[in-house]
């Protein structure tokens, strides 16, 4: 019982200490000249599908939840986004070249379509991101046509 006693105390005292390391935060507050929306034309609709449902990874502004003020949640979160933004970076997206342009035109039409994107873990804590089934189709005919049109002037 004793040992069991001092290590509760040496965890609590640990989770407490971590609580003091807090990773960066991904927050811009701003719509670089580099943003998708320079780049290609993003009707409303398309554009709070995108804001809801792939900005808080795929962007240079998350809108962080509370619990990502609680470690070790938070250097998860931030490895995720980091990551995210590794493979797609709507901020950044003026700056890939043409070929990797329309190649992310192509995954994102097909990642949301099979239901590949948002990630499931991310559609379980927030709603706006469950994309319906006219969202999806929306979302991959802009993608589609944004390809095209991409095709077309390159």
């Amino acid at each position: 019982m004793k040992l069991t006693k001092i290590i509760l105390v040496v965890l609590g005292i640990a989770f407490v200490v971590i609580q003091f390391i807090q990773p960066g935060r991904n927050k811009n507050g701003q719509v670089s000249v580099t943003d998708i929306s320079k780049v290609v034309t993003i009707p409303d609709s398309v554009q709070v599908i995108l804001k809801n449902a792939c900005y808080d990874c795929h962007s240079n502004n998350t809108a962080y939840p509370w619990y990502s003020y609680i470690q070790p949640v938070g250097w998860f979160l931030a490895k995720d986004i980091s990551e995210a933004k590794e493979m797609l970076n709507f901020s950044e997206f003026g700056e890939y070249p043409a070929r990797r342009q329309l190649n992310k035109f192509d995954v994102i039409a097909d990642e949301v379509s099979n239901n590949g994107m948002p990630l499931p873990s991310y559609r379980l804590l927030h709603k706006n991101a469950r994309l319906n089934k006219n969202e999806k189709v929306l979302l991959t005919n802009w993608a589609q046509h944004s390809e095209e049109s991409l095709s077309v002037s390159n």
